[in-house]
């Protein structure tokens, strides 16, 4: 049970909304005023990533706690957010306008009805009050294959992997390590989620476009790398018996392949004449060896460390009285 509850006289859960911004002074005074219109009662927490702007002049004149983050990066800022902010529940929101602040309710909710970790906005075009609809093609192609790629190496059922809309609980926030430094960040968020097998779930909520004059900080063949190489660290840091098992079956059935002839050979001939090639096969099987058990090794410390991440998790307080710090 994560202990969340529903909002009853002595038991009010207090909501924070975090919002990590880089040059959204176009944007920010409107998702502010959207979010204190949807969420009253929340406190809104502005973390502007050494704009360039007027960022966080407009979010200081629009009722917001604004923390400047030096270094660059959503990743870093994300990472400065879960650490400074105290709350019980988080909602997380791109500071571009882009998406629906009356959802929030609806991904709070669901959050303290279902005892979640984390309610995901899987963005969908509408035109229900939503300014000027925009979800460029090839950003849905890049994000259904990653998140197929995800789904395949780590499980889960996301749809929307690279949203930037989220509902956290205070147990999720507190023990999410947050290595990443770019907007790969989001798929940290669900590998984390995953690996430590929290209940989640995921909500469609209406996606819409930028306020006009306002420009996408997303890089999407640069920022698409990058995401890559975070899965591909990942699957090292999470799943290293599958990745170096694999790497080492491939060397063996190399090695395999290589040594038959050989032994043909020698079984007719009672000569060995490949001596390269039996080198070679030596060393592919000395290596697809050597990676299987170095697989298993990593395994067994990977196991451990989720073990730890889960007692951290387990002892975290989730729910109460919130106090939040700016």
């Amino acid at each position: 049970m994560n202990g969340h509850e529903k909002n009853t006289p002595g038991s009010e859960l207090g909501v924070a909304v975090i919002i990590p911004c880089f040059n959204e002074a176009l944007a920010i005074g409107i998702v502010l005023d959207d979010f204190k219109a949807a969420l009253p009662r929340a406190k809104l927490y502005v973390f502007d990533n050494n704009s360039t702007d007027e960022t966080a002049k407009v979010a200081a004149e629009h009722g917001a706690a604004v923390v400047n983050v030096p270094l660059r990066g959503k990743g870093n800022v994300v990472r400065r957010m879960f650490a400074d902010v105290e709350a019980d529940i988080y909602v997380m929101v791109d500071g571009d306008a882009t998406y629906h602040a009356l959802s929030a309710r609806s991904l709070i909710d669901t959050l303290i009805d279902q005892r979640l970790d984390m309610v995901v906005g899987a963005r969908v075009e509408s035109g229900q009050g939503v300014r000027g609809l925009t979800y460029r093609p090839g950003h849905r192609l890049g994000n259904k294959l990653l998140t197929g790629c995800v789904q395949r190496i780590f499980g889960g059922s996301f749809r929307d992997m690279l949203s930037g809309y989220r509902v956290f609980s205070r147990r999720y926030v507190k023990s999410f390590p947050a290595q990443s430094h770019g907007f790969e960040i989001e798929t940290e968020l669900n590998v984390h989620a995953l690996e430590l097998r929290m209940p989640c779930a995921e909500i469609d909520t209406p996606y819409g476009a930028r306020p006009e004059g306002s420009t996408s900080k997303l890089s999407t063949y640069r920022d698409g790398w990058r995401i890559l190489k975070t899965i591909g660290r990942l699957v090292l840091s999470e799943k290293p018996l599958q990745f170096f098992g694999c790497l080492g079956a491939v060397l063996v059935v190399a090695s395999v392949a290589l040594a038959a002839p050989i032994i043909l050979e020698f079984e007719q001939t009672g000569l060995v004449r490949r001596f390269p090639t039996l080198g070679l096969v030596t060393g592919l099987m000395l290596c697809g060896v050597v990676s299987g058990v170095s697989g298993l090794i990593l395994q067994g410390i990977t196991q451990m460390r989720r073990e730890l991440k889960r007692f951290v998790y387990l002892s975290i307080r989730d729910g109460g009285k919130a106090t939040p710090s700016s």
